[in-house]
């Protein structure tokens, strides 16, 4: 099972000089990517309990699209272990003008990582072949 979303950085999400956005508001869009997973398989949000294995690899900026994608690798009986990526897939492109963007015909990877999530079994609602 998988879930894709797809944002742009607006200007609420620039954190430091230059419009960088914290890597924490990428591990929140890593969550809400969980969150789908989770309620599309329990009927549930279930609860995050850990990632790992985080890595920022690129930065992003105010007015960046990120795609970001999570993986379910793993189904116990209450866990459920994922796996996280976000590329970036669009850019501003101001040197065209102000309101231009560019699509990057190579999306680049920005940051991965692993979580752990759990859905209490009275919190399921779904049965799990």
């Amino acid at each position: 099972m998988e879930s894709r979303l797809k944002i742009r950085m607006s200007a609420q999400d620039g954190h430091y000089a230059g419009g960088l956005v914290d890597g924490a508001r990428i591990l929140a869009l890593f969550g809400d990517a969980a969150t789908e997973i989770l309620i599309r398989l329990d009927g549930d949000e279930g609860l995050l309990r850990a990632y790992s294995e985080v890595e920022f690899l690129a930065p992003v900026y105010v007015g960046d699209y990120v795609e970001v994608t999570a993986r379910l690798t793993r189904v116990g009986v209450t866990s459920r272990e994922m796996e996280f990526e976000a590329r970036k897939v669009i850019r501003p492109a101001p040197e065209h003008g102000q309101t231009a963007g560019e699509a990057l015909e190579e999306p680049t990877l920005v940051a991965t990582a692993k979580g752990v999530c759990v859905t209490p079994k009275e919190k399921q609602r779904k049965r799990h072949e």
